[in-house]
This record gives structure tokens, C-alpha cells and sequence, in this order.
């Protein structure tokens, strides 16, 4: 049986863990942070970037048997997930500038929030997977999805369907299921411009 103060030490340690990740991303990218738009104030340009935590996958990280490429071992959308995962999609095609590339995580949750979003697009970025469960890849992967970003000039947007951990080390945001990050990145910074929740109930 885990003791309670077993618990509480390993919850204080996820949380220095989160505390530092929020504090790379401040630092080491020198990131500034917008206040939250509304959608109805969406302003999308030509060339940025919007960084995309999968949609809605019930419980948290990953189980002990996952398996790359094996969606029976990980966690995946649910019914809730994989219609914001269509809202997401249906939410770009009304905007007046077009996603013309989509980048994702190799994991299912986020190849198939990227799949449902948007057909025939999606490209697999393994620098874009999770590092929950392993810290030691964070900064390597971190300046990986910055190199990739500083090539990004467009046209059009460029859609990353990533996770929490990593939007969180390259913004310093915590998002939520389904939430999108519109980001520019200019002369090393990631500057993060607004927040978008695709009118989602």
C-alpha cells in the first residue's frame, strides 16, 4: 500500500516538475505571453504556427505496456475526443487563411486528433511526441521543434498536434485537451499571440 506521505511526496515532484518545464520555456526561449482571445477575435496570419494538445483522451500519461504504433496499449480519444477533433478541423476551414502543412505527434491520440482535423495532411514529427514519461529527451526535442519552426515561413499556417508537456516547455502554457496556441517565432523567441478553444461546449 502507498503510504499518504508517499503521495504527497510524489505529487510535489510532478509539480516542481511542471514548475520547471514552465521556467525552460520562459528562459531558454524567451517566450511572451498574449492574453487569451476569443474566437470570435481570431486574427490568424500568414506564417504563424498553432500549437494543438490533442483532443480528449480520458486518465492521464501513458499505461506501463504502451507501444509505439500500438493504439491497443495507449490512450485514445474517446467519442467526446474525436468530435473535437472534426469541430477543430471545421473550425480552420472557416478561416480566411489556409493550414497548408500539419505536423504530429507519432502517438494515436494525436495522430488521430490530426487525422480527423484535417485528411490527407498530416505529417508524423517524432520531436513533437510526449516526453511525460521521459524527461531526459525534453531538451533535445525542445530545441528539435524550434529548429523546425525557425524554417517555417509559409504560406499559410502550420498546425502541430503535440501534447500538454510539450506546448508547456515551448510556451510556458498549460493547455487543455483540444486547445490551440497561435505562435510566432521570430529571432529565437517563440511569442505566443493568442489561445483558442474552437467554440467548443
Amino acid at each position: 500500500m502507498i503510504k499518504l506521505s508517499d503521495r504527497l511526496i510524489s505529487l510535489a515532484q510532478h509539480f516542481a516538475a511542471l514548475c520547471l518545464t514552465a521556467l525552460f520555456a520562459l528562459s531558454a526561449t524567451g517566450s511572451s505571453i498574449a492574453q487569451s482571445a476569443s474566437n470570435a477575435d481570431a486574427s490568424l496570419k500568414n506564417g504563424q504556427i498553432v500549437l494543438i494538445r490533442h483532443a480528449y483522451a480520458p486518465g492521464g500519461g501513458d499505461p506501463k505496456n504502451f507501444t509505439l504504433g500500438d493504439c491497443a496499449t495507449q490512450r485514445n480519444l474517446n467519442d467526446t475526443g474525436r468530435q473535437q477533433a472534426r469541430q477543430i478541423g471545421n473550425w480552420f476551414r472557416r478561416q480566411p487563411v489556409a493550414v497548408t502543412r500539419v505536423l504530429s505527434s507519432q502517438w494515436c491520440r494525436a495522430m488521430d486528433t490530426a487525422m480527423l482535423a484535417f485528411p490527407n495532411q498530416v505529417t508524423e514529427a517524432p520531436e513533437f511526441n510526449s516526453f511525460f514519461r521521459n524527461r531526459r529527451t525534453e531538451v533535445k526535442q525542445t530545441q528539435e521543434a524550434l529548429t523546425r519552426f525557425a524554417q517555417w515561413q509559409g504560406p499559410g499556417l502550420m498546425v502541430v498536434v503535440t501534447h500538454q508537456v510539450n506546448i508547456t516547455a515551448l510556451t510556458g502554457i498549460i493547455p487543455r485537451s483540444g486547445e490551440g496556441i497561435v505562435i510566432e517565432y521570430n529571432n529565437g523567441t517563440v511569442n505566443v499571440v493568442e489561445r483558442l478553444d474552437f467554440d467548443f461546449q
